[in-house]
This record gives structure tokens, C-alpha cells and sequence, in this order.
């Protein structure tokens, strides 16, 4: 009840309809609001849609007395961190802010300022909303490409990592994405989701972003045929075969499962009549939320 400042850092999943689900963000403001302090400034840092901040927290803070940009300061400012990357440092990444008024604002950059090095203001949450979303969806986007890419390129028999490699040499207008057997992390296969959700809700089709989603989604099945077809180049079915996952977080160097193709792969595989281990340095057991705590498998 002391704190200044509070900043919100909880889970923006998506619900069994694959929609956005802010309880965690509603329970952990009304929580706040519990010892609600005058002068303190609460900023949002959960991923999700422009307006959610405005539309949503604002009210809460009303309904507790609150006078926002008078004695009570609200703003967003998303998270910024690219797990097991160790080129950036926390405080050298800019940092975005946007407040729900002036004087929001100008507090919550002063709160920032005094732990980064770089801290930019936007006009509005909505905007710093939107920024997130983007950033995330051009990642989306562009790995739905590359792992279109390389379904045709396969079929052509044209090695997808060659192209790549003659297409990096250009030193200009082409940045890489790799292939891989779909997506995973705590945001690029959730945050597109939370755009699309808000954009039909004020009428809008989102085609281009949820035709991203389906190829991701559908990059699991992709790996499990090519290892059906691999077992069968050398006569065995995938019934009773010994198959080895190597590595099964969501990227490499890191020990995050979250929502990991891996796992799907597995399943299905086991569904098949496999019998599935895996190894994975940064996952040593996988935990009941995933299976029934496998141990990592000796190499």
C-alpha cells in the first residue's frame, strides 16, 4: 500500500475461443485499488490491443475515487526483452510510454528515465498499444512466410537454408527469418490474436495476419509428415520406431516451453505408435502442464 508506483507484469493469454482473456490484468488492478494511494501512477506492461488501457483500467480507478492526471497517473508501457539474447542489456533497450494524459505522462517517463538509458514518449496508450502489437505481428508475419517458403520450396526440392543464405547477401531491402516447425513464446502466437479480436470488433477483417496464424498453427503437422516420410524412405513405420526430440523449447538457448510446437509434434507422433523421448540441456524435466515429468534423454 506504500508503493508510488505500481507496474502490472501478469499473463494476457487467449481464452478456449482463442480470445483475448484480460482477467489477470482486471484482478491485479482491482487488487491495487484495494490500498489505492493518492499520487501513485500505475502503468500496464501486459501485451494487448490499442484501448485496453483506457477502455478498461480507467474505469477501475473511477470506481475507486480516483482522479486520473489529478491524484492518481495511469500509462502503458510495454515490455521489451528478447529471451536468451545476451547482445542487449535490460536498460539499453528504448523505452516506450504513453499515458492516458499529460500529466501521466510526464510522470511515468520520469519513472523510466531513472532505470533506462533511452525512454520514448508516444501520444497516447493506444499508441504505445498498437507498437507492441506491431512489433510482434511483423515477427509473426514474416516467419509465416519463410515457413510458407520453404512447404513450396520443398515440394520444388530447392534447399530453403541455401536460399536463404544467397538472399542475406543482398545488402539492402531483405532482412532473415528462419523456418522452423511453427512458433511459440509468451507473445508472437498470442498477440495477433488480440489485434484480430479488436479489429472485428469495430468491423475490420485482419485477412493478411490471420493467414500468418493458419501456417504457423499448421507448422507442426508439416515436420510430422516429412519424419513419417523419412521413416518410410527406409522401410519402418512410425508405429513402434524410437524417435529422439532434440531440443524442445520454443527457441534455442533457453528453457521456455511455452506454447512450443515441440509438444504438439510429440503428441502426435505418440498418437502415431512412436515411442518419443527428447533432449534438451535447458529443459532437464518437463512438468505436469506439458507431461507426466519426463526426464531429458542421454545423448
Amino acid at each position: 500500500g506504500e508503493c508510488d508506483a505500481v507496474l502490472l507484469c501478469v499473463p494476457t493469454p487467449l481464452n478456449q475461443h482463442m480470445q483475448p482473456d484480460l482477467s489477470y490484468v482486471m484482478k491485479a488492478m482491482e487488487t491495487i485499488m484495494y490500498t489505492h494511494k493518492a499520487g501513485r501512477l500505475v502503468v500496464l506492461e501486459s501485451t494487448t490491443y490499442p484501448g485496453t488501457t483506457e477502455e478498461e483500467l480507467i474505469p477501475i480507478l473511477k470506481r475507486a475515487g480516483a482522479d486520473v492526471g489529478y491524484d492518481s497517473f495511469l500509462a502503458f508501457s510495454p515490455e521489451r526483452e528478447d529471451p536468451g539474447n545476451k547482445s542487449f542489456h535490460m536498460h539499453l533497450i528504448p523505452k516506450l510510454v504513453g499515458g492516458t494524459d499529460g500529466p501521466s505522462l510526464a510522470v511515468a517517463k520520469a519513472l523510466y528515465s531513472s532505470a533506462f538509458d533511452s525512454v520514448h514518449a508516444v501520444s497516447s496508450c493506444r499508441v504505445a498499444e498498437a507498437a507492441k502489437i506491431v512489433e510482434n505481428v511483423y515477427r509473426a508475419v514474416n516467419i509465416a512466410l519463410v515457413n510458407e517458403l520453404k512447404i513450396v520450396f520443398d515440394k520444388m526440392h530447392v534447399d530453403i537454408w541455401e536460399v536463404l543464405d544467397a538472399a542475406e547477401t543482398k545488402p539492402f531491402g531483405f532482412h532473415r527469418f528462419n523456418p522452423g516447425p511453427g512458433w511459440g513464446g509468451h507473445c508472437i502466437p498470442i498477440d495477433p490474436f488480440y489485434l484480430m479480436y479488436k479489429a472485428r470488433a469495430l468491423g475490420v477483417d485482419s485477412h493478411f495476419i490471420q493467414r500468418a496464424g493458419e501456417i504457423n498453427i499448421r507448422m507442426p503437422e508439416f515436420v510430422v509428415q516429412k519424419i513419417v516420410l523419412a521413416l518410410n524412405d527406409i522401410q519402418k513405420a512410425v508405429k513402434g520406431s524410437r524417435i529422439l526430440l532434440l531440443g524442445v523449447a520454443y527457441k534455442p538457448g533457453i528453457g521456455d516451453c511455452r506454447e512450443t510446437p515441440a509438444f504438439e509434434i510429440w503428441h502426435s507422433l505418440e498418437s502415431m505408435g512412436a515411442q518419443v523421448e527428447y533432449h534438451d540441456p535447458f529443459v532437464p524435466t518437463i512438468g505436469r502442464r506439458y507431461r507426466a515429468h519426463a526426464p531429458t534423454a542421454p545423448l
